[in-house]
């Protein structure tokens, strides 16, 4: 027992307790090329278990923001693992990139076993829905830095693509559509606006909300990112996708665009899919122009696929296979700059 530690605020048997919890979780997410176990130094993987002839890997790093506020502010932690790790899978999946494997970090102010086991199940869940191997991590208690009841949560992944079939964007060109794949929510961005509209509007977290089906407010909030990666690379190993953005912070505008060649840019039509009806609150309770919304917010769309127009139609049949909701949602210009044709206007 580390007694002058303990004194210090930081439970050293607290910390083992939770490795004992944990090591069931990440015992879920093997696949192939995952080597060792839980407790090593370094987490390891077998990239020739791939028999890949000229891999390329991609790597993202992303953590869940202020979402956080909400999971404490319900005292709810079973999913924004998953968002720690759609946040990072869904980018390098951009690449073209299979995820491969995972490691999270979590700092906490007070060490609950309990608490960090929900968090790291969740992040074990996002790593099976992705088909990445969870090979490691790290807890730090950190009194002083964190409150009692606070955290934070990041991740690490890195994936593998065959460099013939890596996706960068330079394949694009005028005339390609836009097949927009529906978001399950506001994901994991712009959470600092969001908390600051739900606060000036005076409801609280827990408040049943007309505009969201009488559904309580921080769970629709608290809704997991969806991790798009088996049902898009199943369009990649059938389809020649020529660009993928998966829409984050800025939305559309800073978003798909980083597909684009010079020259181009975009043609988009409200009213191809739904907007959700949380961003039609947010934007009511907000006092939010309508086309600024586009510009912070995924709008209902979470990842775009650019292709060819006569491959829209089988790309579209094998993400709806996987239960994903899709559309046509717009097609690359001449003319640069995101044009969003407004379903009122």
């Amino acid at each position: 027992m580390a007694k002058s530690y303990e004194n210090a605020g930081v439970n050293l048997e607290a910390g083992y307790e939770v490795v004992r919890r944990i090591r069931q979780h990440v015992a879920s997410t093997a696949r192939k090329g995952s080597m060792g176990g839980i407790g090593s130094f370094g987490g390891m993987f077998d990239l020739s278990s791939l028999g890949m002839k000229e891999p390329v890997l991609v790597s993202g790093t992303d953590g869940v923001g202020t979402k956080l506020k909400i999971a404490f502010a319900l005292d709810k932690h079973d999913t924004v693992g998953i968002d720690a790790v759609a946040m990072c899978v869904n980018d390098v999946l951009a690449q073209g990139a299979e995820p491969l494997f995972f490691l999270d970090y979590v700092a906490v102010g007070h060490n609950d076993p309990a608490r960090v086991e929900a968090i790291v199940a969740g992040v074990a869940e996002g790593c099976r829905q992705a088909g990445c191997a969870l090979v490691g991590g790290e807890t730090a208690e950190m009194p002083g830095m964190y409150g009692k009841d606070e955290y934070d949560i990041a991740g690490f992944t890195t994936g593998a693509v065959e460099k013939s079939r890596l996706i960068d964007g330079s394949k694009v060109k005028v005339g390609d559509v836009l097949v927009g794949i529906a978001s399950s929510g506001v994901h994991s961005n712009g959470f600092s606006l969001v908390r600051k509209i739900v606060s000036d509007s005076g409801h609280d977290y827990r408040d049943r909300v007309e505009e969201l089906g009488g559904n309580v407010l921080g769970e629709v909030l608290l809704t997991p990112t969806r991790i798009y990666v088996k049902p898009v690379l199943d369009v990649i190993r059938s389809c020649d996708v020529h660009g993928v953005a998966h829409i984050t912070g800025g939305g559309f505008d800073e978003n798909i665009p980083r597909v684009l060649n010079e020259g181009q840019g975009l043609e988009i039509s409200e009213g191809s899919w739904e907007i959700l009806p949380v961003f039609r609150m947010l934007e009511k309770w907000g006092g939010i122009p309508h086309r600024e919304m586009y510009n912070i917010f995924n709008m209902g769309v979470g990842m775009v696929l650019v292709l060819d127009a006569s491959e829209a139609d089988r790309a579209m049949s094998i993400l709806s296979s996987h239960g994903e909701k899709v559309s046509v949602i717009g097609r690359v210009s001449s003319e640069p700059g995101v044009n969003i044709i407004m379903k009122n206007a």
